[in-house]
């Protein structure tokens, strides 16, 4: 009797090792789930980008003034009567 106890307790160990440790056990599944957790905000985060990105192309594509602005901005261009000053934030 003892011995048939002590078979069954063994099947379920193994089986119970399978489960926490084995091949797509619980430990594959939190690693899993931690990446797709990661990818989710990563494709999050190029998600805005894109929607940025296709706001200026359609600014760019609809207007002077776009382009005008971002003449000012990248390249502190100026109109003949008008004062340009750029204030310039300190980095900590």
């Amino acid at each position: 009797m003892r011995l048939f106890i002590f078979l069954l307790v063994a099947v379920l160990l193994l089986f119970q090792y399978d489960f926490w440790f084995g091949k797509n056990g619980y430990v594959d599944y939190k690693q899993t789930a931690q990446q797709i957790a990661q990818h989710k905000q990563e494709n999050e985060k190029l998600s805005q980008r894109n929607q940025v990105v296709a706001a200026e192309i359609k600014d760019l594509k609809q207007g002077v003034e776009a382009i005008e602005e971002r003449a000012r901005f990248q390249h502190d261009m100026v109109k003949s009567d008008e004062i340009f000053y750029h204030i310039v934030k300190e980095h900590k």
